[in-house]
This record gives structure tokens, sequence and C-alpha cells, in this order.
């Protein structure tokens, strides 16, 4: 196994790696829209904070050697099941042509009162793999 940390995303806000590499998948925690330089939610609707959240989980996968083509699989965290439609929007523009395998689930509450969380599974393959 490999531990990555991603110098220019935010910190891991307790006891955990940004992402892991065990064979040739990466294993990345979830982000949630804290901008990398206040460590603080700097934006309060979902479009702003799901582009965020992305933004996020790409530094980490760069960190890795990845980028948001490699992602087979996204678990999505919604504070509301009522953003979806909103967030959706959002997701879909980042990730165009390629459509990882997802789950959407509504939870009870997220760190810093967050409106959504994303995280991933990435596969490293013969051209990006460390």
């Amino acid at each position: 196994m490999k531990t990555f940390f991603a110098k220019d995303a935010p910190q891991a806000i307790g006891p955990y790696s940004h992402a892991i590499k065990s064979g040739n998948l990466l294993y990345c925690s979830g982000q949630t829209p804290l901008e990398p330089g206040t460590m603080q939610v700097d934006v309060l609707d979902i479009e702003g904070q799901t582009k965020r959240v992305l933004d996020n989980l790409k530094l980490v996968l760069a960190e890795a050697g990845l980028t948001l083509a490699d992602v087979v699989k996204t678990n999505v965290f919604l504070a509301d099941m009522a953003l979806f439609s909103k967030m959706n929007a959002v997701y879909a523009a980042y990730f165009a042509e390629h459509k990882p395998a997802r789950s959407t689930v509504a939870v009870k509450g997220l760190p810093f009162q967050a409106l959504v969380e994303i995280e991933c599974i990435a596969e490293f393959n013969e051209t990006n793999n460390l």
C-alpha cells in the first residue's frame, strides 16, 4: 500500500490520509467543500460546493498521477436529497463523457455543515501507474 497526502488540497480533518493505493486502485477519502487556503466553507450554494468538492478531489487524484477520467466509482453524500438535481448538473459537467459508477445518498449531517461530500475509487493502468 502507498499513502497519499495532497499538499494543495484541504488538510485532512481527522486521522486519515487523502488516498491509499492498494493494488491497481486508489481509494480517495471523501472531500468536502473546504477551501484549501482557509479550511473554511466559503460558498453556501450546492453548485459552488459541488465544484469545490470536485476540484479538491481532482487535487487528491493529481497527487497520485490520476485524473477524473481514471475514476471508476464515486459515492456522493448529500445533506438533503432535494439538492440532487443541482449537484447532478455540476457533477455531469466535471465528468462529461466519462460516467463512473455512482451511489448518492442523503445523510443526517456532514462536517462544517457542508451540503455535499464525494469520495471515489480510481484505477491505475499501464499509462498512469506510479
